[in-house]
This record gives structure tokens, C-alpha cells and sequence, in this order.
């Protein structure tokens, strides 16, 4: 009997190359004060003495609550005509994840940036809270596959948090983030006047995210917000501005250090506390906020870090306590609800997590404050004695 002669792979050749990423987070006050040059200077990063093709959409949200800013930036950029061109007058969008959830957000967005022959050169503004830089950035990475993107984040989340990373998505099929890209942006403007004009449930929504970071990362910035929760909890303009430096810091250096900026492996340190933070804000149709979500996740995985023998006991009454104390909630009636059968409907975001992430579930967990450490499976058992635990804190 004769061998079957082998197949062989006759060439193989690998590619192989890398693209440095760079880009600015400024950090100022009343960025289109007509001599403040953060909005120049970071739109002639590259070419000087280029007049910039700009289109700049704004939520609606920051248009009703600051009506001159409109007014600002025409005059702003008739200021500095020389540099700075607007193509068109500001395009509003629905705040708020509404516009992540509306299909009709991206193709409105892309026709836009069509509409006005926004090109690879040509810079997209976006100048709102998360969601809309969310979906801003979505439609500003796939035009062109890739026009430059600046980013106004006007919430504390974004401040601290979300603006200053590489992700854009919307949603899909009920599912958060579920179509998106990793694309870095040309430059963040964090802007303190925006956070001046913030009721105070989206200014205390931000501080969830400076709390997750500091438990993973920073025992020392963790130790700085127990000891100034006084002066948060009244939103003292300095406090506020140094939680949001911090926080942001602490998720750049992450991002930028992590091993794993594009999240091509299964962990994600910085959703600590979200895998139920999400399903939360599904269940109860956004009526919890993504910030009163995650400091419940927090509070349940840290609870759940505690029973799993990972945390030292009464390290979640003081995380817990903090929480309260800048005045969050930790509970929702949400998280007891069940299907037919009696299985928690919030256990399903546990599913939902692996399944982003790729198959393999890795939550992070708390082994100390400021120390985070990877899982790869939870007990359903404990989860819902952390959720009792948080039921009987009520």
C-alpha cells in the first residue's frame, strides 16, 4: 500500500508591525474663552499653519442646559478663523443612551459627516456625556474607516473615565456596546465648566468610576476619597476637579500599560463591578444610571470578594459605607428579579460578559484595596448572598 504523499505548507511568512499611539488629555476651564488655545493647539498638532475643516455635534442635553454655548463657539471660531473652519453649524443628538439605542443614530450621523465632505484631514468635535461620545466616536471610526475625532466629555463619567480611553460602540439586539471599535481619538479637552452646569445625580454618577479605579489600582487615591467624602458629596469645585485628574490618570496609565489596550485577551480590569452593572441597567431600562449601576456592581463584587475568602472581612462595609456616603443607593428591587423557572434575570449579565469577551468569563475581584485580581468563574450562591447582604443594608 502506497503513503499518501503529505500536504505541505510551502510559504509562510509573517507580517509583522507596530503603530505607536499618541494623543493629548488636556485638562482646562472655559475651553472656548476666545484666548484659550487648548482647542488650536491640539487641532495643529501636526500641521501648524493648516486652516482645520471642523463639524462638531453636541447633546442636546449640554445645548438646554448652557444656550450661549452655541453662540461661544461660532465666535470662538471666528476668532481664530485662521486655523479653525466650521463647516457647518453644531449637530445636536439625543443624550443619554437613547442615542445608543436608536438605530437610526449612526446612519443620521454618517450622512452628516457625508453632507459636509468630512475627509481623513478633517477633524469631528463631539461635546457631551458618554454616550454620545460613544456614538460620536462609533460613526467618526468608520467614515473613511477613520477620521480624526476630538472629544469634549462634559459628565464626570466621561471626565474620569470613559472619554479618556479607546472604545466607541452603540447598542444592539438589547445588549450594551455590543458593535463598536477600538479607535484612539486625536485629542480629549476636559473642560471643569461643564461639570459646573451638572445636576447633582450625574455629578455624584461619576464618582462610581473613580471608586472602581482607585480598588483596583490606588489603595492611596481610595484612602483620599473616604477621607475627603465630605467635601465630594458638596461637589467643592477643587475635589472635584483633583478626583477627576486621578481618575482619569489611573485609567490612562492602564490602558496605556496594561498589556492590552485593544482588549484582545479576556481580562478587563477596568469593568470591575460591571458585568452586573450592565444587566442592571437593562433590567430597569436605564431608570439606574450607569454610575448608580456600577457602584452597586462594586459594592456586590466586593461583597462577593469578602465570601469568596479573597477581601478581609469588613473591607465591603467600608467600601459600602463610602459609597452611601457620597450617596448612592445599593439597591434596586431589579436584582431579585427572576424568570419562570427562578433563576435571577441578573445572573444572566454574567453570561452576557463572557460572551464580549470572547468565551472565557474573567471577572476582576478584590484581593485588597487597590489590588484587583482576575477569576474565572463566580459562585451563583454567593452572588445571591451579596445580594442579600445588599438587600439588608436597605
Amino acid at each position: 500500500m502506497l503513503d499518501t504523499p503529505s500536504q505541505r505548507v510551502e510559504d509562510v511568512r509573517l507580517q509583522s508591525f507596530s503603530v505607536a499611539y499618541e494623543y493629548p488629555v488636556v485638562f482646562t476651564r472655559d475651553a472656548f474663552a476666545l484666548g484659550n488655545r487648548s482647542l488650536i493647539d491640539v487641532l495643529a498638532r501636526r500641521e501648524p499653519h493648516k486652516r482645520h475643516r471642523c463639524l462638531i455635534f453636541a447633546d442636546q442635553g449640554v445645548l438646554t442646559s448652557l444656550p450661549d454655548l452655541s453662540c461661544q463657539i461660532e465666535n470662538y471660531a471666528a476668532a481664530h478663523a485662521g486655523r479653525m473652519d466650521l463647516v457647518g453649524p453644531l449637530v445636536p443628538v439625543p443624550g443619554g443612551e437613547i442615542c445608543k439605542n436608536d438605530p437610526d443614530t449612526t446612519p443620521r450621523l454618517l450622512e452628516a459627516l457625508s453632507r459636509h465632505a468630512i475627509d481623513r484631514h478633517s477633524y469631528t468635535i463631539a461635546i457631551g456625556g458618554g454616550a454620545v461620545l460613544d456614538a460620536v466616536g462609533y460613526a467618526s471610526a468608520i467614515f473613511h474607516r477613520g477620521v480624526r475625532h476630538i472629544r469634549f466629555p462634559t459628565t464626570v463619567l466621561a471626565q474620569d473615565d470613559s472619554g479618556v480611553g479607546v472604545k466607541n460602540a452603540v447598542n444592539q439586539f438589547g445588549l450594551k456596546n455590543l458593535i463598536g471599535t477600538f479607535a484612539p481619538p486625536w485629542a480629549i479637552i476636559n473642560d471643569s465648566v461643564f461639570i459646573d452646569a451638572l445636576p447633582p445625580r450625574e455629578k455624584r454618577a461619576g464618582m462610581a468610576e473613580a471608586i472602581k479605579v482607585a480598588l483596583i489600582r490606588d489603595g492611596r487615591f481610595f484612602e483620599w476619597l473616604e477621607s475627603h467624602a465630605d467635601e465630594l458629596i458638596r461637589f467643592s469645585r477643587p475635589h472635584m476637579d483633583h478626583l477627576i485628574k486621578e481618575s482619569a490618570a489611573l485609567h490612562m496609565r492602564q490602558i496605556a500599560h496594561g498589556g492590552d489596550p485593544f482588549e484582545m485577551g479576556s481580562a478587563r480590569p477596568l469593568d470591575f463591578g460591571h458585568w452586573s452593572a450592565h444587566k442592571l441597567e437593562q433590567l430597569t431600562r436605564n431608570e439606574v444610571n450607569h454610575g448608580e449601576a456600577v457602584a452597586i456592581g462594586i459594592a456586590l463584587d466586593t461583597r462577593y470578594s469578602v465570601l469568596s475568602g479573597r477581601l478581609a472581612a469588613g473591607e465591603d462595609e467600608r467600601v459600602a459605607r463610602l459609597l452611601e456616603q457620597l450617596g448612592f443607593s445599593l439597591w434596586h428591587d431589579a436584582l431579585e428579579h427572576a424568570d419562570a423557572h427562578g433563576h435571577l434575570l441578573l445572573l444572566k449579565g454574567l453570561s452576557d460578559f463572557r460572551e464580549h469577551l470572547g468565551g472565557e468569563l474573567t471577572v476582576t475581584l478584590l484581593a485588597g484595596i487597590g489590588k484587583g485580581l482576575e477569576v474565572h468563574e463566580m459562585d451563583d450562591r454567593l452572588i445571591s448572598q451579596s445580594i442579600d447582604w445588599l438587600k439588608q443594608r436597605k
